[in-house]
């Protein structure tokens, strides 16, 4: 099973999307999570620096600079979708990916907070 570190650059990104309130609270993940197709486009116009931003997990052993290096998407490249944190904490919980779940899991309560949901 591979070994992911949690992404920090992610981390700071989506903090700060949330703050400035780029997400989505009602979406269902399964539509509007970036598929391969999305994500070619993006890195058509966007560094992998930009493209990594939007992953939590960094897959270890991974060479940089590949889809495989990045893993646990939250957002659909663009702004942050609620069901995608959802999604990144159920996965990792799910493979025991502990400090990813934790990470998707703190940023989940930092959304609900900044949305004003109890």
């Amino acid at each position: 099973m591979a070994r992911y570190a949690v992404n920090p650059d992610a981390v700071a990104h989506a903090r700060r999307l949330i703050e400035s309130r780029q997400y989505v609270l009602d979406s269902d993940w399964g539509d509007v999570q970036p598929d391969a197709a999305a994500e070619n486009a993006f890195l058509e116009r966007h560094s992998w620096e930009e493209y990594a931003a939007w992953h939590l997990g960094l897959t270890e052993g991974a060479n940089d600079e590949t889809k495989a290096r990045y893993a646990f998407v939250y957002g659909d490249l663009r702004r942050v979708h609620r069901s995608g944190l959802i999604a990144c904490v159920y996965r990792a919980a799910e493979w025991r990916h502990k400090k990813v779940e934790l990470a998707a899991h703190e940023l989940l309560q930092q959304l609900d907070r900044v949305a004003g949901i109890q």
